[in-house]
């Protein structure tokens, strides 16, 4: 604009100066020389700051915008265009003042989550949103050692132990395999179906004193090479989105199926001829051999920068016929097995570190009822030793490897006796 009026002004004038030098006496051309190299200058003044103007503004275009701060825990129902939600979000950004607009309204056009809090709501909740097909798969290893010291006798003056004196021990390795594929319909429904892979490796040993006199102490190691387990597959309703005081809450129902080796019918035999006291199975299972059918809800809520989640299941096992149920060599007892129902309840809480990266702390507990046996031709009676009470404290953590793939670790360590002594797992999702 400055350049075009400072033309037509020179312009102008170049035009009337010869005009003017006509008209004029010697002092009014002076004049208007002075005049006009004034105007001159200032017309070079005025290119000089333009040129340094439209300098700045392309540097200024040039630059990239910085980006928006994003909140690092954020429902994943922003992610799905939840408005109650997005809204809310950024008229708490807002603050409700003008100055803070922009920003709040950048928050709400910001509606993709950091990757890990995304991952960690999938892994959470057990239903992986998005509207995609995924494929998992999982290594597990379980480490279980125990040992148990059993008397047989009675104390004479209060220290001598009159009788046997057995010490058994059981270390116990499992590797597990898991193949998992997910299909999420509208983000509504869930569909997966879970086939494990179990290798299986126990040493048994034993050892004890008789009348005062030692035993040898026997050691046997009894392995399952790698083998399908219990293939399951379950179905989940995601029925509440998550907003300011309501929690995301998705009711599941998982069945399993017997599809791996039970663990009846398999015969007991002496590991070593020179010590009675140790008897080892010829083979180990891979399942329980009955159908159980699993109801569940588990439940997700932010409280920024943290993220609660909690689960309640129980699992219903149906009654199942056996051809045999003995443990005994050359017998062969057939019978009916009732497994004892479960239920489990975990909690936790998690936190997003950065955009690939989040950390989990829960505690879960499984308390396993009395199984119950029937033999052909006799009442159901209870399996002595069958109930039990296994507690975990878990340390998990979510990696966002990919766009598609994530990677999350879990330790889970035993608190109670029934618990093994820790398991690890390492899974990876991939999301198509």
């Amino acid at each position: 604009m400055y350049r075009s009026v400072s033309l037509r002004a020179v312009v102008c004038l170049s035009t009337l100066f010869p005009m003017a030098l006509q008209a004029a006496p010697d002092s009014d051309v002076e004049a208007l020389k002075r005049e006009l190299l004034e105007l001159k200058q200032r017309y070079d003044v005025q290119q000089k700051a333009l040129a340094v103007l439209e300098q700045r503004v392309r540097q200024v275009e040039d630059q990239p915008a910085a980006p928006q701060p994003k909140r690092l825990a954020k429902s994943p129902s922003d992610l799905k265009g939840n408005p109650q939600v997005a809204g809310t979000g950024a008229a708490a950004a807002s603050g409700g003042a003008g100055g803070g607009a922009s920003y709040g309204q950048s928050l709400k056009d910001d509606s993709t989550p950091a990757q890990s809090v995304t991952n960690l709501y999938d892994e959470a909740s057990g239903f992986f949103g998005g509207g995609k097909f995924s494929f998992e798969t999982g290594l597990t290893y379980a480490r279980y050692d125990t040992r148990q010291l059993v008397l047989n006798g009675f104390l004479a003056l209060d220290s001598i132990l009159l009788g046997n004196i057995n010490l058994d021990r059981i270390k116990s390795d499992t590797w597990t395999m898991d193949l998992t594929a997910r299909y999420n319909l509208n983000n509504r429904w869930q569909f997966d179906i879970n086939a494990p892979v179990v290798y299986r490796e126990s040493v048994y040993s034993a050892g004890g004193a008789n009348g005062g006199s030692a035993q040898s102490i026997s050691e046997k190691t009894v392995t399952r090479d790698p083998t399908l387990g219990d293939v399951n597959f379950g179905v989940a309703y995601k029925f509440l989105d998550e907003s300011d005081s309501l929690p995301d809450a998705v009711v599941s129902l998982r069945v399993k199926a017997p599809t791996g080796k039970d663990p009846f019918g398999i015969k007991f035999v002496q590991a070593n001829p020179g010590n009675s006291n140790l008897f080892v199975p010829e083979s180990l299972p891979t399942g329980n051999g009955v159908w159980s059918i699993t109801p569940g809800i588990s439940l997700v809520k932010t409280f920024d920068p943290a993220v609660l989640f909690g689960s309640v299941s129980y699992t219903h096992s149906l009654e199942e016929s056996f051809g045999d149920l003995s443990s005994t060599v050359g017998t062969k007892t057939p019978g009916k097995v009732k497994m004892g129902d479960s239920f489990q309840v975990g909690a936790g809480v998690a936190f997003a570190l950065n955009e690939k990266m989040s950390m989990a702390f829960s505690v879960s507990d499984q308390i396993q009822r009395k199984s119950k046996i029937k033999y052909s031709g006799q009442d159901w009676q209870s399996v002595e030793s069958s109930d039990a009470n296994a507690a975990y404290f878990n340390v998990g953590m979510t990696i966002a490897a990919t766009d598609h793939l994530t990677i999350v670790p879990n330790l889970a360590l035993g608190m109670t006796q029934d618990a093994p002594d820790f398991t690890f797992s390492l899974k990876f999702p991939y999301y198509f």
